[in-house]
């Protein structure tokens, strides 16, 4: 009998060679995947790209914002007003893989596919107009009140406004959320709050009341904070209440940190917390203080992302500090502006608790604490618009807040404040071998004026050297200038904007004792170093002013 050479293995496979392949029913079982095909194909059975079910998933369920520093992220169509990143851990992508599995048994959606998928995503997201995304503070752009997020998965949140406070179901601005934060209790109304937080903590009276006015201002998002410094021996509990304040503002299961290794790394803590705190500080570098100062006004970093596929990512520096150490001449003249110094007491060993007890206790009172704080905050909110200051210090904003604090609870923040910042400039000085010897010089001189080079051969070098002594007249200049707020501090003042009269025009530096009101007409008569002729550039001996 003769067999028809179809091409077709017949063992492999049950074909009817007398019946078209284009006439086998499509109900049935596939080859390629034992299934039927999926209700969503197209009209081959084909099912579309997992990376365009994946994208179809997503926008049924989210709508796409991106973010002023660039960042896309998805948020929740009728849930919480909570910001998702696209791509990062607890982000869209590991919801879309999961998802993926359960809309579609037996398949799971690949690396290249989600990728895809993000990447389509994130072109939707860059057509939209920025929106701004909050880290656990915000303010309402439509009432003006400050906005908390309460950190809860149901997004809740806290509004405090000039009239009170009350928790909303959904919050009224955008937030996003890290790994460092933790869930915030919901604040109660407890006339007794503020005095449950003093028993907990080791201060006298002025010291507690620039600490409610300093936890106060640190949820007005807007303004720069001073770095909280607790200051104390051993013994005075200076790591765990830096750490009940923070968890106050921002909770979180690492409120304290260790020194950062490096501007990056801390960078990248910065990014993901509102408050932090640096635990033990002893010795501050350069680069951690300037940074630090720049967290405290506001700035920001542009680097290539880590762990991500940006290729760049902005992170912000604005940021609500706390730090402890033992030494405050650790701060440098810069940093020592920007600071809000509290001494802690020494706890006796009959009053001393341990810390289970502890933190026992501040779980307890931390919903009335917070009710008492956004008490306060409300009350500065309402005063606040009104509050005008006779001479504006440093941190300006942050002293127009305590001036409403202290007009609305008849406390003296502001006072006690300028009294401590003028403290912690003079500690700073007595730590600065370089300002110290400026200082020496200016007493005697009474006005000194030269260039960066002859003022580094007029100051008497100690024998060892610090690393922050300048060794040419560039670093000199540069380390004037930075210290320049320390010594208007003692009444030294500093002037850069006059230029020799000879032919090199060298910048040069004049140093000034401000004379007491009932002296100024004995002051003493200025001292030049630099000559009406120099062909060598050398400076002379100051003239002995005694």
């Amino acid at each position: 009998m003769n067999t028809v050479n179809t091409g077709v293995n017949e063992s492999a496979d049950s074909v009817n060679t007398d019946t078209p392949r284009k006439s086998r029913p499509t109900t049935g079982p596939t080859r390629s995947t034992g299934r039927r095909p999926d209700p969503g194909a197209d009209d081959g059975g084909k099912k579309p790209p997992a990376a365009a079910r994946l994208v179809d998933m997503a926008r049924e369920q989210y709508r796409f914002v991106m973010s002023p520093d660039g960042r896309p992220y998805a948020v929740a169509l009728g849930g919480p007003n909570i910001a998702l990143p696209l791509r990062n851990k607890g982000g869209l992508r590991q919801r879309l893989a999961r998802q993926f599995v359960d809309a579609y048994p037996g398949e799971v959606a690949s690396q290249s596919a989600l990728t895809d998928a993000m990447t389509a995503l994130e072109g939707i997201a860059e057509d939209t107009d920025p929106v701004p995304v909050h880290l656990r503070v915000g303010r309402d752009p439509a009432g003006g009140g400050i906005v908390v997020d309460l950190g809860s998965a149901d997004g809740r949140a806290v509004v405090v406004t000039a009239t009170g406070w009350n928790v909303v179901e959904r919050a009224p601005v955008l937030f996003r959320r890290s790994g460092a934060m933790a869930p915030m209790p919901v604040p109660v109304l407890d006339g007794d709050g503020l005095a449950k937080l003093h028993a907990l903590v080791n201060m006298d009276q002025s010291s507690f009341h620039q600490l409610v006015a300093w936890l106060v201002a640190a949820w007005i998002p807007d303004i720069p904070h001073p770095a909280l410094v607790c200051k104390g021996e051993q013994g005075t509990g200076k790591s765990k209440a830096a750490q009940m304040f923070i968890n106050l503002i921002d909770p979180s299961p690492a409120a304290k940190r260790s020194q950062p290794r490096d501007e990056k790394a801390w960078s990248r803590q910065a990014f993901s917390s509102w408050a932090l705190c640096l635990d033990n500080v002893s010795t501050i570098p350069p680069w951690l203080s300037d940074t630090l100062c720049k967290a405290v006004t506001g700035d920001g970093v542009v680097d290539r992302a880590l762990y991500t596929d940006d290729d760049v990512v902005v992170l912000t520096f604005k940021r609500v500090l706390a730090l402890t150490t033992i030494d405050a001449g650790a701060l440098a003249g810069d940093l020592a502006e920007r600071v809000l110094m509290l001494d802690l007491q020494l706890i006796d060993s009959e009053h001393r608790r341990s810390e289970e007890e502890l933190d026992a206790t501040f779980e307890a009172v931390r919903p009335a604490v917070l009710g008492a704080l956004f008490d306060v905050l409300a009350c500065v909110l309402a005063v606040l618009p009104s509050v005008r200051l006779e001479s504006m210090p440093r941190m300006a904003d942050f002293a127009r807040v305590l001036a409403a604090v202290d007009q609305t609870q008849g406390w003296n923040t502001l006072g006690d404040y300028l009294a401590t910042s003028e403290n912690v400039a003079s500690d700073a000085l007595e730590g600065d071998l370089f300002a110290m010897a400026i200082a020496r010089l200016v007493d005697q001189a009474g006005t000194w004026q030269g260039t960066a080079g002859q003022l580094l051969e007029a100051l008497p070098a100690p024998l060892v050297r610090p690393k922050n002594w300048p060794v040419d007249p560039t670093r000199t200049s540069g380390r004037v200038k930075r210290l320049a707020p320390l010594l208007r501090s003692i009444g030294i003042m500093v002037d850069d904007t006059q230029r020799s009269r000879d032919r090199t025009r060298h910048k040069l530096l004049t140093l000034t004792r401000a004379p007491d009101d009932d002296a100024s007409a004995s002051a003493p008569e200025q001292a030049s170093l630099w000559p009406e002729v120099a062909p060598t550039g050398h400076g002379r001996t100051p003239p002995d002013q005694s």
